[in-house]
C-alpha cells in the first residue's frame, strides 16, 4: 500500500510538472542590472510560447508593488504559438535593490493555473542638486527648512549646530549684525558674505539652560541681510529638553526617587462637544528620596494638568487633575501629558487621555 501511494504521489506530481511546462518562458527572472533613478522607468517583456495541445486564456497579471506595471497578450494563445508579459519598473524614489514578483494566473482550457516571474536590480540615486538639497527659498537664499532643529538637547551645556544656506541670486549678501530673538540664542555666518553660487553656513548656538524649560520648546528668531527684498528671514528654532542627570552607582540609585503612576491612559468616552472633563492620575514616589515634580506639560492648550504637589516624599502618593476643554473639537481625540522629575531612571514620562467628541 504504501508503494502504491508513493507511486500515486509520484504521477501526481508529474502530471503536474507537466502541467507547469505548457507555458515555456524565455526566462522567468530578470535582472535589470544598475538602473540610473533619473533615466526613469524600465522594462522587460518575458515572452512564452504555449507547448501545449490546449489553448492559453491570461487572466492577469497582479505585480507585489505599485511601482511596477505589468502588461500582456490578451487575447487567447493557441497551441505552438507565442505571448508576452512586460513588466515596466520605475525607479522614482527607490535606491538601493529592488525584487519584485509578478504572479500570473492563466486558463488552461478550463483549468487555472499561476506561475511567478520575477524582476531584480538596483537603482543608482540621481545625484541631488541645490535645489533638492535646499529645496526653501527665503529672498536669494535657499535653506533646507524654515526651521533649525537643535534636537535632543540636555540643559548641562551649550549646543551648536551648523545648517548650510546657498545664495541663488545674482549679486552678494551681506548677513548683518543683528538678530530678533531670546537672548539664549546666537547665530553666526561663515561667510559674513555669501557670494553668488557660494555655499555657505548659518551657525547656531543654543542654551538650553538659559531656557529654562523642559520637553519640547520653539523659539522663533529674526535675521537680517542687505538684500532690498526679504532682507528679514524668520526661523523657528526647536529643541526638546531632558535635564541632565550625572552617571550614578547602583547603590546612588537605590537611594533615588522614583514616580510611579496608578495609570498611564485613561478614555473619557463619548463627550458633547464644549462640555470640560476632568479626571485624575495618582503619583507615587516609590523611590527612597524626595521626588520633585519639574513640569507637567500638556501637549495641547485644550488640556491642564495640576499636581497636588510639586514635591513627594518617598512612599507619599499624591494626585494630579487633568482637564480637557472640548471646545472646538470633534471626534476621536487624543491627548498627552509629559511629566518631567528628579527620577533620574525615567525623568520623563508620559500620560494620556482619550475620548470621542460628539456635537
Amino acid at each position: 500500500m504504501r508503494g502504491l501511494a508513493l507511486t500515486i504521489l509520484t504521477c501526481l506530481g508529474i502530471m503536474s510538472f507537466s502541467v507547469a511546462q505548457e507555458l515555456e518562458f524565455d526566462k522567468s527572472t530578470h535582472d535589470f542590472g544598475e538602473v540610473k533613478e533619473e533615466d526613469g522607468p524600465v522594462s522587460y517583456t518575458f515572452t512564452f510560447v504555449n507547448s501545449g495541445a490546449e489553448a492559453v486564456q491570461i487572466n492577469g497579471v497582479q505585480a507585489s508593488c505599485g511601482c511596477t506595471t505589468p502588461q500582456w497578450t490578451k487575447e487567447a494563445i493557441q497551441p505552438g504559438d507565442s505571448g508576452s508579459i512586460t513588466a515596466e519598473y520605475n525607479p522614482l524614489n527607490r535606491p538601493g535593490k529592488f525584487d519584485k514578483s509578478l504572479a500570473v494566473t492563466y486558463k488552461l482550457g478550463s483549468k487555472p493555473q499561476s506561475t511567478t516571474l520575477y524582476i531584480e536590480g538596483i537603482v543608482k540615486p540621481k545625484p541631488k542638486t541645490i535645489e533638492d538639497e535646499l529645496p526653501t527659498i527665503i529672498g536669494n537664499l535657499r535653506v533646507k527648512y524654515k526651521s533649525f532643529n537643535m534636537g535632543k538637547v540636555t540643559d548641562k551645556e551649550l549646543v551648536v549646530k551648523r545648517f548650510d544656506v546657498y545664495n541663488a541670486g545674482d549679486s552678494a549678501v551681506t548677513w548683518l549684525d543683528s538678530i530678533v530673538g531670546p537672548k539664549y540664542i546666537s547665530v553666526s555666518f561663515d561667510p559674513e558674505v555669501l557670494q553668488p553660487e557660494d555655499l555657505g553656513v548659518m551657525i547656531v548656538t543654543y542654551d538650553p539652560k538659559a531656557k529654562n524649560d523642559l520637553g519640547f520648546v520653539s523659539d522663533n528668531v529674526v535675521l537680517f541681510t542687505d538684500e532690498q527684498e526679504e532682507s528679514e528671514k524668520s526661523f523657528n528654532v526647536i529643541a526638546t529638553i531632558q535635564e541632565y542627570f550625572p552617571e550614578m552607582t547602583a547603590d546612588e540609585l537605590a537611594k533615588a526617587p522614583k514616580l510611579t503612576f496608578d495609570r498611564t491612559q485613561h478614555d473619557f468616552g463619548k463627550v458633547t462637544q464644549g462640555n470640560k472633563v476632568v479626571t485624575a492620575f495618582s503619583l507615587t514616589n516609590t523611590g527612597k528620596s524626595e521626588l520633585s515634580i519639574r513640569k507637567a506639560k500638556p501637549n495641547c492648550g485644550c488640556t491642564i494638568s495640576t499636581p497636588e504637589k510639586d514635591v513627594i516624599a518617598p512612599g507619599e502618593t499624591v494626585k494630579m487633575e487633568v482637564s480637557f476643554d472640548t471646545t472646538s473639537r470633534r471626534g476621536r481625540q487624543y491627548k498627552t501629558i509629559t511629566v518631567f522629575s528628579n527620577d533620574p531612571t525615567a525623568p520623563s514620562q508620559m500620560i494620556s487621555i482619550k475620548a470621542d467628541i460628539t456635537d
